[in-house]
């Protein structure tokens, strides 16, 4: 028999390598389709509770792939958020600490590499800093927060143009067409699908106003809480929907009304948020407004006088949520025309699809609007993601993970090396499965914009699926310490507490060791702190918060 020819061997040990390539590996790298709303609470998604609102098509992608149910965020502000989310880095290295401090353009971000690595890039919606984002082929996005009505957006091939239209609807538009008219089927895209819905101040579309406007939704158990379990930070926040919410620009009042009732606006922006939304309006949008919105206005005048501060806590409640759910009824019908675009057009099979928000949202739990905290109901955001074939249908996971992981995710799920300085974990493991390959067992949280509006004080944290361990700093000293299984509200700060002595060793020393994996510390805090407080006392515009405060904070300083 004729020897063979060690050539031979080389070509069948080739052949093998090359047969014996992953699933993965074959096939072409997954379309991303990353979807997040603006300030989306978790408990108005019905794949977590259905006690308020029903989101079928966003409870699509949950039923397609996985939901968690311990998903959060490293900072509960907008700018910041978004900001962890394209660079995978905590706010202090990224730079994006608030709203205040500018974003940082020499960071690399995600889309950037997905954009190198050959990806067909674009963004449409909100992103809310900057108005040149890096790494993408095509965007319209929003200037700053945008409006509802007949929105602006900044483009990347026309300038600035005016649409009109129902913002949740225009973007979706935008986001179809370019997928129908400017997607290369020959290129693996990477979308971002990015809704100003539910932000502040909630303007419902047309066709929902008389749904919504006559429904009445279940109140919280802490609505009327008194914070008398926690210290001065949550006392002295101004979140309160019945104290610190506007009249006008959130309730819908007409200023008029408002001045017959003797009610004085809540703040410098109250009446002209409403008029800043309604002025963009045409005739016939207006008119539906003023159909379903003046007789609210006129039933107050009769009212008022005899309601006590309760009864006006539960209307301000009611008023609240008729128009944060409104928003979010058109943000799941255009997410649904987007799930069933990718479906008709043979695209699902090999595209992750995320839904997420940049943060959660208080809907009345502790008498609260807005985020910031690191309680549950702001730090916790929704997370759903689907990738058919690789995801099981109808999975949860509880573990902990953060919007610092996004970017590694995405990139891993796409083939792309990450950056090594780049501080999330990759949430592969979790979606195929493969739990024990999952390691962390707590998060970190730190949150920068104070004084400013709502003055929630600044504070950083460690977070497991059993504790809460909070540094509130800067105007006080405190620490809180909540018990996450027996007080799931987070109503009493078991701090100094005896019978916890030993967790709260644990959770400092847990504390102490994230600030160094993450470069974090007081001299970083200090430095931030002092160029912002620098910023108000050049401008003296106080960061749209308590100006008494403020002042007095900046007189302290100066002694």
């Amino acid at each position: 028999m004729k020897q063979l020819q060690p050539s031979f061997y080389f070509l069948l040990i080739l052949i093998c390598i090359c047969s014996c390539k992953t699933e993965e590996e074959q096939k072409d790298p997954p379309n991303i389709v990353f979807i997040m709303s603006d300030d989306h609470a978790y408990q108005a998604i019905s794949a977590y509770s259905d006690h308020l609102i029903e989101t079928p098509n966003i409870d699509r992608i949950a039923k397609m792939g996985m939901l968690f149910t311990n998903a959060t965020v490293t900072n509960s502000i907008c700018a910041p958020s978004r900001a962890t989310i394209l660079t995978g880095l905590h706010s202090h290295l990224n730079g994006k600490v608030d709203n205040y401090f500018p974003f940082d353009t020499t960071n690399v971000t995600f889309p950037q590499l997905f954009q190198e690595a050959g990806y067909q890039t674009a963004m449409f919606g909100k992103l809310h800093f900057g108005n040149n984002p890096k790494g993408f082929d095509q965007f319209k996005i929003l200037p700053g927060q945008g409006v509802y009505y007949n929105p602006t957006f900044i483009t990347k091939n026309e300038g600035r143009i005016e649409v009109e239209g129902y913002v949740t609807d225009v973007i979706t538009d935008m986001t179809l067409d370019w997928l129908q008219n400017e997607r290369k089927a020959n290129q693996p895209f990477m979308l971002m699908y990015l809704h100003k819905a539910p932000h502040r101040e909630w303007a419902p579309a047309e066709r929902h106003l008389e749904e919504f406007t006559q429904r009445t939704f279940p109140e919280p158990a802490t609505l009327f809480d008194d914070y008398s379990g926690r210290g001065r930070a949550a006392k002295e926040a101004e979140m309160n929907l019945l104290k610190h919410m506007n009249w006008a620009g959130d309730s819908k009042i007409y200023p008029e009304v408002l001045k017959e009732l003797g009610i004085p606006p809540t703040s410098d922006w109250d009446w002209r948020a409403l008029e800043n939304e309604i002025g963009r309006m045409n005739p016939e949008q207006r008119a539906t407004w003023d159909k379903y919105y003046r007789p609210i206005a006129d039933s107050l005048k009769k009212t008022y006088a005899s309601m006590s501060q309760e009864d006006l806590m539960r209307w301000r409640y009611q008023r609240y949520m008729q128009d944060y759910l409104a928003t979010i009824k058109a943000v799941d019908e255009n997410v649904g025309r987007v799930l069933d675009y990718l479906e008709e057009n043979g695209l699902m099979e090999n595209t992750i699809v995320v839904y997420t928000s940049d943060q959660g949202f208080y809907l009345g739990e502790h008498g609260w609007f807005d985020k910031r905290f690191v309680y549950d109901e702001s730090f916790k955001t929704p997370l759903l993601v689907a990738w058919p074939g690789k995801v099981k249908p109808g999975t949860k996971s509880d573990e902990m993970v953060q919007n610092l992981d996004f970017a590694q995710t995405l990139l891993e799920a796409a083939g792309i090396p990450a950056p090594s300085h780049m501080q999330g974990e990759s949430l592969l493991p979790l979606l195929k499965g493969e739990n024990e390959k999952w390691t962390r067992d707590a998060v970190y949280y730190h949150y920068y914009e104070y004084p400013s509006v709502h003055m929630v004080k600044r504070h950083y944290a460690v977070v497991t699926k059993e504790y809460k361990l909070t540094h509130y700093y800067y105007d006080v000293d405190e620490w809180e310490l909540v018990d996450r299984i027996k007080d799931p509200k987070e109503l009493q700060n078991v701090y100094d507490d005896p019978a916890y002595a030993q967790v709260k060793k644990e959770l400092h020393q847990k504390l102490e060791d994230l600030r160094k994996k993450y470069g974090d510390n007081s001299e970083i805090s200090q430095r931030y702190l002092n160029e912002y407080l620098d910023h108000l006392e050049k401008t003296q515009q106080f960061g749209g918060g308590n100006k008494e405060v403020t002042k007095q904070l900046l007189e302290n300083r100066k002694k």
